[in-house]
């Protein structure tokens, strides 16, 4: 039970911190069609194909690095006050916005 507990405890911080920090630009739905989103290129979590190509390496570094266009202009801001289990579990739930 109390591993449970954890679980969704992290679940839950895990959509808050989707809904504080990254449903601006990639939508609560994990679309990315929003205006910033669209503005940005923010793909489409709920594609299956976005959700094959993207790695879990990569997408954790993009969660603590941020990214940046070939040009060096800033796309994603790097998210470092997250700890690495807050990040892990950001992850998780990208990878459950798939339909």
């Amino acid at each position: 039970l109390g591993l449970t507990a954890g679980l969704s405890a992290k679940a839950a911080d895990a959509k808050e911190n989707w809904d504080s920090l990254c449903a601006k630009c990639h939508g609560a739905d994990g679309k990315g069609d929003t205006m910033i989103g669209k503005k940005f290129g923010c793909k489409d979590f709920t594609d299956a194909k976005v959700q094959a190509d993207l790695k879990d390496d990569v997408a954790t570094k993009a969660v603590k690095e941020g990214l940046k266009s070939d040009e060096g202009k800033t796309l994603m801001k790097p998210f470092d006050q997250l700890s690495d289990d807050e990040i892990k579990a950001l992850v998780a739930y990208v990878r459950g916005l798939k339909k």
